[in-house]
């Protein structure tokens, strides 16, 4: 992806030597001392460093990078200014025909009995296109297509840079930031066993444009506001995912640490990266942790706006199934960040065999906040409600000149069917906003917030159970 084309102006000792070793000006991979910092959302900050030293004032380095966007350049060392950068792009074809104005080139020509022959034309302008012949004559049209010597393409972008160097500077670094190029996403297992779990975490990376060899490598997690609109993604782990040739697994797992409102994961040595090819890291070892299963029936009421009437007739809901896997302060899993990613759920059959039994995405999870998740819904435990009884009341205004308001009354009954070969507990919860209560219930209501009631009801195991409350809400 870069390297240095020349060196610095006023040491042409340097620049011969650079020449006599045969410096590459084509496209290649990161090299050398390269440092990734790579976000979920696609944008990657490279920070690069040449043995090329600085003078002190003014340094001009030309380099081939892809993918950079000028106005994020800069110079990392605090005794080094960015005074100006000049973007030229990867030639395409009017732009080599234009730079090849007063050359001859080699046309190759498609006969109509197949094959090919070639002929030899000088450029001499491309708008409107003129080209000499041998033989004096000229061409209003191109002679067939035109194969270019190599110093006439530039095979990746050339950027120009003028560098202030308060002092002279042993080496030359530089960062920027390539939007797009790489993404990474975290994904969880956990093992259910009995009343705990075995967790274990890790990181894959997924290259659309970035090569890499032997970088320093960090994966970044948190919200980073950007700017401007963010690109499309590559589809790195679906499209793409049809042509990774390999996955790479570490052996070891990455070290994390807190840098400003994010959470950075430094992965272990150095790493490869090339597109199409996934690399996977462990994020933390594996742990062991406690968790909980829960059994919810969404409520009947809106969150906000008028309680209206229902249907008669008994409406069939998803019982949803919530794991929650505890992580206290103090313990190995409760005191490290998770980034957000995909948790998945397995459980052995009877035959040893681990089955994906829930799945979900989570957000970002501080240390010390547990990580709860809905896995789906339910099979053997089903849930049916029905409004039976419902009532409007007028209720005078508060003072002269407001509007008058309404007192809904509702009542409902919540049957639940187990075919499981034990008792559960269901919980069914309502939540709405602003002044509401519930008037009478066949089972306690525990209020979980200013807005969320609960009702836990024990369901015998291959058995019905039956709860049955009335809600008071103002509009």
């Amino acid at each position: 992806m870069a390297e240095i084309a020349s060196s610095l102006i006023g040491r042409p000792s340097l620049v011969c030597l650079a020449i006599a070793v045969g410096v590459t000006l084509l496209p290649a991979p990161l090299a050398g001392q390269t440092s990734l910092s790579i976000y979920s959302d696609g944008r990657v900050v490279v920070r690069r460093t040449w043995p090329q030293a600085l003078d002190k004032g003014r340094n001009t380095v030309a380099l081939k990078l892809d993918g950079l966007e000028p106005a994020t350049l800069f110079s990392p060392d605090t005794s080094v200014a960015l005074v100006s950068a000049v973007l030229r792009p990867v030639t395409d074809r009017a732009a080599a025909l234009a730079r090849a104005v007063g050359q001859s080139l080699v046309f190759v020509r498609m006969r109509s009995t197949g094959g090919a022959d070639t002929v030899r034309a000088t450029v001499i302008r491309t708008e409107p296109p003129q080209y000499r012949l041998p033989d004096g004559r000229l061409l209003l049209a191109e002679p067939g297509e035109p194969l270019f010597p190599a110093d006439v393409v530039r095979t990746a972008p050339e950027v120009s840079l003028a560098l202030e160097a308060a002092r002279a500077r042993p080496r030359t670094e530089l960062a920027y930031v390539v939007d797009g190029a790489a993404r990474w996403q975290a994904v969880y297992q956990a093992v259910l066993l009995g009343v705990r779990c075995q967790v274990s975490g890790s990181a894959t990376i997924g290259s659309q444009s970035l090569r890499a060899d032997s970088a320093e490598v960090q994966l970044v997690a948190g919200a980073i506001n950007r700017a401007h609109p963010s690109p499309p993604p590559p589809q790195p782990f679906a499209a793409r995912s049809l042509q990774l040739e390999a996955a790479v697994v570490s052996g070891s797992d990455a070290s994390e640490e807190a840098v400003g409102e994010t959470h950075v994961y430094q992965l272990p040595g150095r790493q490869s990266l090339e597109p199409g090819v996934a690399l996977s890291v462990a994020l933390f070892p594996q742990v062991t942790a406690p968790y909980t299963q829960e059994f919810v029936v969404p409520g009947a009421l809106p969150w906000r706006g008028f309680l209206t009437q229902s249907p008669g007739e008994p409406d069939r809901v998803p019982v949803q199934v919530w794991y929650t896997l505890k992580r206290a302060h103090g313990t190995a899993f409760g005191d490290r960040p998770l980034p957000g990613g995909t948790v998945q759920l397995y459980q052995a059959d009877s035959a040893g065999r681990l089955q994906l039994v829930g799945e979900a995405r989570t957000t970002h999870t501080a240390p010390g906040r547990d990580l709860r998740v809905q896995s789906g819904d339910a099979f053997d435990i089903t849930a049916e409600r029905v409004q039976t009884d419902y009532a409007q009341e007028q209720l005078a205004p508060p003072k002269r000149g407001v509007a008058p308001r309404q007192r809904i009354t509702a009542s409902y009954k919540v049957t639940i069917s187990s075919a499981k070969p034990a008792a559960v507990t269901v919980d069914v919860r309502e939540a709405r906003f602003g002044a509401w209560r519930v008037t009478e219930s066949s089972v306690p209501a525990e209020k979980l917030s200013a807005t969320e009631v609960r009702f836990r009801l024990p369901v015998p195991a291959n058995g019905d159970a039956t709860l049955t409350y009335t809600v008071q809400a103002e509009s």
